[in-house]
C-alpha cells in the first residue's frame, strides 16, 4: 500500500495528492496572474477582468492590469471610471509603464473632449520610443484631438499611421486622408511646404491636383488616376485608392432615356408642380433665354412690381410644400400624363406622374413598367420620406430633403430649402471670418430648425456656440422699438454635438418645470466673446423694423455685420430702405441675383412678377441639369453644377448642397460681394 494518499480516477488511475492540489490551485481564478499580453498590445479584454487582476496583484504586474483596464474602460464608454482607475496607476513606474501611461492619458483626454490638453500631452511624447502598435494609437490620439478641422499636421498623422494598420482599418485610413486632403482649401495647398523626405505626401498632392483639374470630366479622371498610379507605384494610395476614387475607375452615367417627373399636377400643390414642370420642360427643350456675353447684372433696384404673397416669394423653399396640401383620405384622379417629344440635343423622352393620385410605391411601380431609368420628384416632404422604405432598383432625384439624412446608393435628394440656405450663410460668414454669430429667426418650428441647421454646419467648419434670438410678430417688433434688441441669446446645440450639463429645475406635483439657463447661456457663447454677426431669417417689412433695432443696441464704433436671407429680398425697394440696410449682405439664387437678366425676365414674365413660382421654375431648370449628371453627382467627389438656384455640389449622402450669390446694399445701391 503506498505510504502517500491517493485519489482513483475513473479510469482507475492513482494519483497523488500533491498534483490534485494543484491542478485545483490552477483553475480557482485566486491566484494573481501576470498579464498575458503585452500593456502595449491591444488591451482587447473586458475591464472587469483587467480590475480583477488588478486587485489581486500586489507586484509589478499591477500597474500592467491597471493600464489595460483604463484603455478597455474607455473602449467601453466609461470615461469617468477610466479617469478614475489612470489616477490610481502607481507613480514608481518603469520606463516601459511611463510610457504607456502618458499615452493612455491623452487618450482619456480625448474621450473627455479635452483636445487642447490632450493635444499638448502628445506633444510630450516621441513616437520614435513606441511600439508599432503604441505609434498606432498615438496618431489615432492625434487625429482625434483634431476634431476633423484639417491641417498639415492631421494629413502627416494620417501618413504615418497607414503602415501601422491593417484590413477595415487601412482602407479607413486611406478614405480619411483623402477627405481632410479635399476639405484644404486651395490657399492652404498652395501654402504646402513639403520636407525632402516626405515623398508619401507628394504623392498624394499629386493625386489631389490631378482630381482637382479634372474632376469635372470622368473621363479625364479616369485616365489622369491611372497616369498618377504609374507614377507613384509605391504610394499607399496608388495600391489601395480612396473609395471615391476607386468608384471612378467604375462610373458609368446613367441613362436618361426616359424620365418619369413626380410631381403635384392636382390639388392646391399643383400651381408649385407646374412651375417646376415648365422649367424643367423649358430646360429639356433649349427654350432658356441665354445671357449674353459679359452681360452686366441686371439693375436689382428696378421698380419691379411685388409678389402677389411677399411671404411666399422671398422664401427659397417652395410656399409650405414640405407637407401633403391635400387630404389624404380624399383621393383625386390623377392628371392625364403630359408626353414630352424627344428633342434632337437630348433624345430624352418626359412623362409626368401626378403624385396627389396614387401611392408613391404605385407611382414607382409604373413608372418602372413604364421603362423609366431615371425618376425626378417628388416634391412633398412626406412623399421623399417615404422613398428609404420604398425599394426601387430606379435612380431618384428626390426634389426635396428627408427628415433625416440617409446615404441610399439610388437617391440624391435636391431641395430649395431655408435650411440649406442657412448651412450656405454660415460657410459664407465663416470665411468672412465672423466666429460669434447671432441667429434672429421666426419664433416656433419653422426658427427652430433653420438654427439648427446654421449650428450643424458651423461646428463642422469649426466653430463653436451660435446663439439664437426669436422673433415675434410685426406687431411685437414695432412694440419694442424704443428698448432695441439686445444682442444676446440662447446657445443652439448641435445635434452630434453632447448637450452641456444644465440644471434639472424642479417637480412639483408630478410637473417638472425647466430651471431658467444661466447668463452664461444667455448672453455668450463659450470662447466668452461678443456677437460679431447676426443672421436674420425675417420678411422685408421686418427687417425695416429690426435693422435700425439692431444699430440700437451697439454703443461702440463696431457694429456687428448683418446677414440676411433670401426672405428679405423683394425688387422694387424704394431708395429710402435701401440707405436703411447699408451695409446689410443676403443672398438669393443666381436668377433673382442678375445672373441671367435675360431669362429672369422670361421667368417673371411668365410668372407674373411672383418669385417664389419664378424661384420653383428655377429648380426645375436645375432638376433637368442635376437629372443628366446624376451619376456624376452620386459617384464623383468634387462634382459640381453651376445652375439657376446656385453652384451645386453633392455631399457624401448625395444631398445637393447650394452656393449662393450674396448682394450688400451700400450707399443706395446693390453690389455683389465679392468671394
Amino acid at each position: 500500500m503506498p505510504s502517500s494518499m491517493t485519489f482513483r480516477t475513473r479510469s482507475g488511475r492513482l494519483l497523488p495528492a500533491i498534483i490534485v492540489a494543484m491542478l485545483l490551485a490552477s483553475c480557482s481564478g485566486q491566484a494573481p496572474q501576470a498579464p498575458t499580453e503585452s500593456v502595449q498590445g491591444a488591451a482587447s479584454g473586458s475591464s472587469d477582468y483587467y480590475l480583477q487582476q488588478a486587485q489581486q496583484s500586489g507586484d509589478d504586474n499591477k500597474a500592467d492590469w491597471q493600464l489595460l483596464a483604463v484603455r478597455a474602460l474607455i473602449r467601453e464608454g466609461k470615461v469617468p471610471q477610466a479617469a478614475e482607475q489612470l489616477a490610481k496607476v502607481p507613480q514608481n513606474l518603469t520606463a516601459a509603464q511611463t510610457r504607456e501611461q502618458q499615452l493612455t492619458s491623452a487618450e482619456v483626454q480625448v474621450a473627455q473632449k479635452n483636445y487642447q490638453a490632450a493635444a499638448t500631452s502628445l506633444s510630450q511624447i516621441d513616437p520614435g520610443n513606441l511600439t508599432n502598435d503604441q505609434k498606432a494609437r498615438y496618431y489615432q490620439a492625434q487625429i482625434d484631438a483634431s476634431q476633423g478641422r484639417t491641417s498639415l499636421g492631421l494629413i502627416r498623422a494620417y501618413i504615418a499611421q497607414e503602415p501601422l494598420v491593417q484590413g477595415k482599418l487601412h482602407q479607413d485610413n486611406i478614405d480619411e486622408t483623402w477627405t481632410a486632403l479635399t476639405q484644404m482649401s486651395a490657399q492652404d495647398v498652395n501654402s504646402i511646404v513639403i520636407n525632402a523626405d516626405e515623398n508619401t505626401l507628394q504623392g498624394w498632392l499629386d493625386l489631389l491636383s490631378v482630381w482637382q483639374s479634372n474632376k469635372q470630366d470622368p473621363d479625364l479622371l479616369k485616365a489622369g488616376i491611372k497616369d498618377w498610379q504609374r507614377r507613384y507605384p509605391v504610394n499607399p494610395a496608388a495600391k489601395t485608392l480612396p473609395t471615391q476614387l476607386n468608384n471612378v475607375l467604375s462610373f458609368q452615367p446613367a441613362s436618361t432615356g426616359k424620365i418619369a417627373l413626380f410631381l403635384p399636377m392636382s390639388g392646391p400643390a399643383q400651381v408649385y408642380g407646374n412651375a417646376i414642370s415648365q422649367g424643367f420642360s423649358a430646360a429639356m427643350n433649349g427654350q432658356l433665354s441665354q445671357p449674353a456675353p459679359q452681360a452686366a447684372p441686371a439693375d436689382p433696384n428696378a421698380q419691379t412690381p411685388s409678389p402677389a404673397d411677399p411671404n411666399a416669394a422671398v422664401s427659397t423653399s417652395a410656399p409650405d410644400a414640405s407637407q401633403p396640401q391635400t387630404d389624404p383620405t380624399q383621393a383625386q384622379p390623377a392628371a392625364t400624363p403630359a408626353v414630352t417629344a424627344p428633342v434632337a440635343s437630348s433624345n430624352a423622352q418626359v412623362k409626368v406622374y401626378d403624385t396627389n393620385g396614387q401611392p408613391l410605391a404605385a407611382l414607382l411601380t409604373q413608372a418602372q413598367q413604364d421603362g423609366a431609368t431615371l425618376v425626378v420628384g417628388p416634391l412633398l416632404k412626406d412623399q421623399v420620406n417615404e422613398l428609404s422604405s420604398d425599394q426601387t432598383p430606379l435612380n431618384v432625384l428626390a426634389l426635396n430633403q428627408p427628415e433625416t439624412e440617409k446615404n441610399s446608393p439610388n437617391i440624391c435628394y435636391f431641395a430649395l430649402s431655408p435650411e440649406d440656405e442657412a448651412q450656405d450663410a454660415a460657410r459664407h460668414m465663416w470665411a468672412e471670418q465672423k466666429r460669434m454669430p447671432l441667429l434672429l429667426v421666426p419664433r416656433g418650428n419653422f426658427g427652430d430648425r433653420i438654427a439648427q441647421a446654421f449650428a450643424n454646419e458651423w461646428q463642422k467648419l469649426g466653430g463653436q456656440t451660435v446663439l439664437k434670438q426669436g422673433l415675434g410678430s410685426a406687431g411685437e417688433l414695432r412694440s419694442s422699438i424704443g428698448s432695441g434688441i439686445r444682442l444676446t441669446g440662447t446657445p443652439v446645440i448641435a445635434t452630434d454635438a453632447a448637450a452641456p450639463a444644465q440644471s434639472q429645475g424642479v417637480t412639483i406635483g408630478g410637473i417638472t418645470i425647466p430651471a431658467p439657463p444661466t447668463d452664461a447661456q444667455i448672453t455668450q457663447g463659450s470662447s466668452g466673446g461678443a456677437v460679431d454677426s447676426v443672421y436674420v431669417v425675417a420678411t422685408q417689412s421686418e427687417l425695416t423694423l429690426i435693422k435700425p433695432m439692431l444699430d440700437l443696441a451697439v454703443n461702440g464704433r463696431v457694429h456687428p455685420s448683418v446677414y440676411a436671407s433670401s426672405r428679405s429680398y423683394q425688387a422694387g425697394a424704394g431708395p429710402d430702405y435701401r440707405l436703411e440696410m447699408e451695409g446689410v449682405q443676403f443672398s438669393d439664387i443666381p436668377l433673382l441675383a442678375g445672373g441671367n437678366p435675360a431669362l429672369m425676365q422670361q421667368a417673371t414674365a411668365k410668372f407674373g412678377n411672383d418669385y417664389s413660382l419664378v424661384r420653383l421654375y428655377a429648380m426645375g431648370i436645375d432638376a433637368w441639369n442635376l437629372a443628366n449628371h446624376f451619376s456624376q453627382m452620386r459617384t464623383l467627389p468634387g462634382f459640381q453644377v453651376s445652375g439657376s438656384t446656385g453652384d451645386l455640389s453633392a455631399n457624401e449622402n448625395c444631398v445637393i448642397h447650394r452656393k449662393l450669390p450674396w448682394l450688400q446694399y451700400r450707399q443706395g445701391s446693390l453690389v455683389p460681394v465679392s468671394s
